[in-house]
């Protein structure tokens, strides 16, 4: 065989392969892009839907998931529970805003936890909300509930070498059927704030009596002891 033959084979071989491989790694370089693009889009999508220092979703979000879970064509019994810390602010001028954050983290961690499948979100600042599931129309149930939580969340913190207890006050407002998710909000902010003005470093759990118009409100006192 002349070998100028089999050199030009050769190189004819070389150049097909070269140019399969080519377009081959143009093709994988374009997947690898596009999967790039995909995480890039995910990881933007998630940090405008949550909050960068818990990971929980943020407000906007809540109410969207909020809504979804609503319009599920599986009917549950919900309850809006609204957490907010007491004297948080003593923890930021006392040790330090790295210790603040970490309480706000471990609270987070603590009410997703207790919520399991349920919806939890930061509103903000050291204020969490939670979408729970409950047994219809039982007020029994939810003030037991509302102590347990009150009792996982105020366990000692262990920041900055020593122990920290961090109560919350607690507002509690079931949805109505024909409520909508702001109203619910609404009404367990409310009872958040008034459970808050009646004292610190206790846990109290108002639920709104809807069936009175004027809004009576039914009060659960669990005392917390730092």
């Amino acid at each position: 065989m002349d070998p100028l033959t089999v050199t030009a084979a050769s190189v004819a071989a070389l150049t097909t392969l070269s140019t399969v491989l080519y377009w081959r790694g143009r093709a994988s370089s374009a997947e690898a892009e596009a999967a790039v693009l995909r995480l890039e889009l995910q990881a933007e999508r998630h940090a405008a839907s949550h909050d960068p220092l818990t990971g929980l979703p943020n407000r906007r979000a809540f109410y969207q998931m909020g809504a979804a879970s609503l319009a599920s064509p599986i009917r549950h019994s919900f309850m809006v529970v609204l957490v907010d810390l007491d004297d948080f602010k003593r923890v930021n001028d006392d040790y330090g805003h790295a210790a603040g954050d970490e309480v706000l983290v471990t609270i987070a961690r603590r009410f997703a936890a207790y919520a399991g499948d349920n919806l939890v979100a930061r509103l903000g600042g050291d204020e969490f909300v939670g979408l729970l599931t409950t047994p219809p129309a039982d007020e029994h149930w939810q003030c037991l509930a509302s102590l347990r939580l009150a009792e996982f969340l105020s366990a000692p913190i262990r920041v900055l070498e020593r122990d920290l207890v961090v109560t919350a006050s607690v507002g509690l407002a079931p949805m109505r059927d024909d409520g909508d998710l702001s109203d619910a909000v609404r009404q367990a902010d409310t009872a958040m704030y008034q459970a808050k003005s009646r004292a610190r470093d206790t846990a109290r759990y108002q639920i709104p009596d809807f069936s009175n118009t004027i809004g009576r409100t039914s009060i659960f006192d669990g005392h917390i002891a730092s």
